[in-house]
């Protein structure tokens, strides 16, 4: 398989400028994509060894495209998670006057975290979705829109000038980008890393989905994203993208996981990886198990009911 990473392209992106933080870059070819589905693609059909693409973000939470992505098709699996601190600057061609533009363009994704700046500095603007903020720069120097909302880096790579910038409605917005492969045995766990599902309801009934997050609940893992996608299967059915403290290889993890795949009509298993909010498994950001949720835990109540299997009762 090529030493290649797709990503969001075109050059510029926000997308780029995360994947550009990890350190395995510098022996791979950076492959720029029109789409994350075209991203995706290239890894399922052995065009490229992974791909780099937008997850979620801290303002709008889920970015749809990538989950429908990896909820449907061949199974792929996220190896990595990248976080990227995110401000906008407003890129015009050289000339162009705030009172000038009327038409604005940037990825959907962004219109959420420009919005409130818009409202008061441009309240008549026409917004247009393009396909990355990089993209909407590209259509800016092409003269098909007055201003895109981007990364200032991206300013001189499309002939462009900043006529704002540190654009935010958010302080410390943030964009979690995921690096993803083919399905391979997960990583080694560090001590602070997250696993990653999609679980289908087998049938619709009153407290349905509580019982099954009750696998979690009683075992002691923390759910750090929980997001419903429609299954294109007619109104109202839906499965559910989950995001859960820890590693599979956890017995914690591992036995909710077990509860899940009893339950539910599918379970898809999307990866365990280190946590990008947590740099050092010692860290006093990483939560402790609660009581009786620990491996060793685990281990001593298995071989307590082995016990009691062999007839020797103990206390």
């Amino acid at each position: 398989m090529p030493a290649t990473y797709a990503y969001l392209g075109p050059e510029g992106t926000f997308t780029e400028v995360a994947l550009r933080t990890l350190p395995e870059t510098a022996t791979r070819e950076l492959l720029p994509m029109v789409s994350v589905p075209a991203a995706l693609d290239a890894v399922r059909a052995g065009e490229a060894e992974a791909a780099f693409v937008p997850i979620e973000n801290s303002v709008e939470g889920g970015i749809t495209t990538t989950l429908d992505e990896l909820v449907s098709g061949e199974p792929l699996m996220i190896y990595r998670e990248v976080l990227l601190s995110i401000t906008f600057a407003l890129l015009v061609r050289p000339g162009t006057r705030l009172e000038d533009v009327k038409t604005v363009t940037a990825h959907p994704a962004a219109q959420a975290q420009v919005r409130n700046w818009m409202k008061a500095h441009l309240p008549d603007a026409l917004w247009e979705s393009a396909a990355s903020n990089a993209d909407g720069a590209r259509l800016v120097q092409e003269g098909r829109y007055d201003a895109a909302f981007a990364g200032e880096f991206a300013a001189a790579r499309y002939g462009l000038v900043p006529l704002e910038t540190g654009i935010h409605d958010a302080d410390n917005a943030q964009t979690r980008f995921v690096l993803v492969g083919r399905p391979a045995r997960p990583a080694a766990p560090t001590g602070a890393d997250k696993t990653s599902v999609v679980i289908w309801q087998r049938d619709d009934h009153p407290g349905g989905l509580r019982d099954l997050l009750g696998e979690f609940a009683v075992r002691g893992v923390n759910l750090m994203l929980l997001q419903s996608r429609p299954t294109g299967e007619g109104i109202g059915n839906y499965c559910f993208a989950i995001d859960a403290e820890g590693h599979i290889s956890e017995r914690r993890v591992a036995e909710s996981l077990m509860g899940l795949k009893r339950s539910c009509l599918k379970v898809r298993y999307l990866g365990s990886y280190p946590r990008a909010d947590i740099t050092d498994a010692a860290s006093d950001a990483l939560p402790s198990p609660l009581s009786g949720t620990t491996d060793a835990e685990f281990v001593a109540a298995a071989e307590w009911v082995a016990r009691c299997q062999d007839g020797r009762f103990p206390d």
